[in-house]
């Protein structure tokens, strides 16, 4: 179905496929609220719970691919390869679906009418024909002779102008220093920040009286997206400072967003995450960092004693976001939490110790990682640091809200990671076909090669569904800020095609993808922390999206 002939039949079988992956998905919510009576026995059930999280976000994917090739034929500018990659897509869920309810059918107990229509014949003809060789090798060879580049319009110029102008910056500015970057685990860069910071990257989401740039979620998305595929480090610079405007903004007195936002806006303050401890990885309510109110020289504040771990960019940045536990009570749990920002001086190597006058220090040690090296992960030991009362984010009416206010923030940082995950996968689809294309086997470039094709076909397509459910993500963000579960979708989803991409990206290139000097394994390496930082993997299907569907 790729002709302009059929185009129409093609668009007409993912609908009617993506609209049975939804009810699917819907049905099996519902058996799974009496399972678990509303989520109150989910851990009871967690394996289920896990399969509900991911079938109905490959549900959503399916209905954002399809979405965006509807919107490009009404309008007019058909797109024959993104109709086929919802058609693909579409087909590639409903068959996953298939199976998982014919291996789990009592706790799936779906609807007989929509058990009925899974197992219609016509919907298994469709499903063949939309994962059949001969068509994911159609779009893999067309998305081969484009050398993987894309060409989904955006209806927000503003942000398809930054998507232009962001491309351009991460393809000069960007890519000449990613690999040295990497492969020398070195900083990044002060003449990369300087110029991020003139672009008013750090200002995404301040707001143009304290500053900012105010882009707006679906722009901040595509900008993170287009500096990712140049270096995941560059598309992650901008998270941090994303999470503790997003936590002033929504908690922060009048005066705090005054003082700090146009700071962070203009990049003169970069921020570090200080949230996760040693022995506290996804379990934030368990945080046992205390902050005990105190004096110092007559200057009411908190001292700060504890550990923290994986707090990436601590060393250069200049201020922490750091979760404490204010009231000693443990019971309370994620209520007796509350959110400081802890000035520090900057540093550029992997240890640092920093003691302030008041007597207290900051000791830090950067943690060797695999990949998404150039901003270095942290952990921290922290000695009766002195923070000054008017640094407790919201003041008194704080205490006791920083878990809440952290999440907020994390809602936004699992967004831009929808987005740096579609720039990894991005960027690992566009090498392969470039190595495709240019690599001669068997007197023939491995682009001519059916398996070739079929990788390229169906790579190309999750990263598209990757890439239109975060943009939806974005979407539902905009309109209200509370859109967590989309955010959770799009960040598990697109962390995975990253991973996978990569990996079947590096297959392509052979031996040479294995070697660090080529940037197709620094791509692999990278995307291994997709699935784990902001939120690992199984908490987000678990705690997140399961939770929410399963609340009744």
């Amino acid at each position: 179905m790729t002709t302009e002939h059929t185009a129409t039949e093609t668009l007409d079988a993912a609908r009617r496929l993506s609209e049975l992956a939804s009810a699917v998905a819907e049905s099996a919510v519902a058996s799974a609220l009496r399972l678990t009576e509303s989520g109150r026995l989910i851990d009871e059930h967690q394996v289920h719970a896990e399969r509900i999280a991911q079938l109905t976000t490959e549900a959503r994917a399916a209905e954002e691919v399809l979405s965006y090739a509807c919107d490009r034929a009404e309008a007019g500018r058909p797109d024959p390869v993104s109709e086929d990659e919802a058609f693909a897509f579409s087909a590639e869920a409903v068959s996953k679906a298939w199976f998982a309810v014919d291996l789990h059918p009592e706790p799936f107990a779906l609807d007989h009418g929509v058990l009925d229509r899974l197992h219609d014949p016509e919907t298994a003809r469709l499903i063949r024909e939309g994962t059949s060789d001969s068509h994911i090798r159609g779009i893999g060879s067309r998305v081969i002779d484009a050398r993987g580049a894309f060409t989904a319009e955006l209806e927000d110029p503003v942000a398809q102008l930054t998507r232009d102008t962001a491309r351009s910056f991460a393809r000069t500015e960007v890519v000449p220093l990613a690999q040295n970057m990497h492969r020398q685990d070195l900083l990044v860069p002060e003449s990369l920040i300087e110029k991020m910071a003139g672009l008013g990257l750090f200002g995404c989401s301040v707001p143009e009286s304290y500053g900012g740039t105010e882009m707006g979620y679906l722009t901040m998305v595509v900008l993170t997206e287009e500096l990712s595929s140049a270096s995941l480090v560059a598309g992650s610079l901008i998270t941090r400072s994303e999470i503790l405007t997003k936590a002033i903004l929504q908690g922060g007195t009048e005066e705090q967003r005054q003082y700090w936002l146009p700071a962070i806006a203009s990049g003169e303050l970069l921020v570090g995450i200080a949230v996760t401890e040693p022995d506290v990885g996804s379990d934030v309510a368990s945080v046992t960092c205390r902050a005990t109110p105190g004096e110092h020289d007559g200057r009411r504040g908190w001292f700060i004693d504890g550990p923290k771990a994986w707090s990436t960019f601590a060393g250069r940045a200049n201020i922490l976001a750091l979760l404490a536990r204010t009231n000693p009570d443990t019971s309370l749990g994620n209520r007796g939490l509350s959110l400081f920002i802890v000035p520090k001086e900057p540093y550029d190597g992997h240890h640092f110790v920093h003691t302030q006058p008041e007597g207290g220090s900051i000791t830090g040690t950067a943690n060797p990682t695999l990949g998404y090296r150039g901003m270095h992960s942290f952990t921290l030991a922290i000695d009766r640091y002195f923070v000054p009362e008017e640094n407790l984010v919201g003041g008194e009416a704080g205490l006791g809200r920083g878990f809440y206010l952290q999440m907020g923030g994390f809602a936004a940082g699992r967004l831009q990671t929808g987005g740096r995950a579609t720039g990894v996968g991005q960027a690992a689809l566009e090498k392969a076909c470039n190595y495709a294309l240019d690599r001669r086997q068997f007197g023939r470039p491995i682009a001519d090669y059916q398996l070739t094709q079929h990788k390229i076909g169906r790579m190309a397509t999750h990263v598209a569904a990757g890439r239109h459910l975060t943009y939806a993500a974005a979407r539902a963000m905009e309109r209200d800020e509370r859109a967590s579960m989309e955010a959770a979708m799009c960040k598990l989803f697109a962390s995975d095609v990253a991973v996978w991409v990569t990996q079947e990206a590096q297959l392509i290139h052979g031996g040479w993808g294995y070697s660090e000097e080529d940037p197709v394994a620094r791509y692999v390496v990278d995307a291994l922390v997709l699935p784990i930082f902001e939120g690992v993997k199984p908490i987000l299907e678990l705690k997140v999206i399961a939770r929410q569907l399963l609340a009744g």
